[in-house]
C-alpha cells in the first residue's frame, strides 16, 4: 500500500512539473505577444497622429488656396489659360 501511495505521489509530482513547465511557456509566449501588441499600438498611434497633422495641413493649404484665388479673381483673374 505504501509503495502504491509513493508511486501515485511520484506521478502527481511529474504531472505538476509538466504543468509548471507548460505554464511558464504560456507566460513567456503571452509576454511576447503583449510586447508585440504594445509596439503595434505605438505604431498605430504614431500613424494616427501623422494622419491628423497631414489632415490639418491640407485643410490649411485649401484655406490659403481659396483665399489667394478669391483675391486673384477680385483683381481680374478668370482662371482661363491663354494658349497661342
Amino acid at each position: 500500500m505504501s509503495e502504491e501511495v509513493s508511486l501515485q505521489q511520484a506521478v502527481a509530482n511529474i504531472t505538476l512539473q509538466r504543468a509548471d513547465v507548460a505554464l511558464m511557456g504560456a507566460r513567456r509566449v503571452s509576454s511576447l505577444f503583449q510586447k508585440e501588441a504594445e509596439k503595434c499600438n505605438v505604431g498605430v498611434e504614431t500613424c494616427e497622429e501623422a494622419r491628423e497633422r497631414a489632415e490639418a495641413e491640407l485643410a490649411e493649404e485649401l484655406r490659403l488656396s481659396d483665399a489667394w484665388e478669391r483675391r486673384a479673381r477680385e483683381l481680374g483673374w478668370n482662371g482661363k489659360r491663354a494658349y497661342s
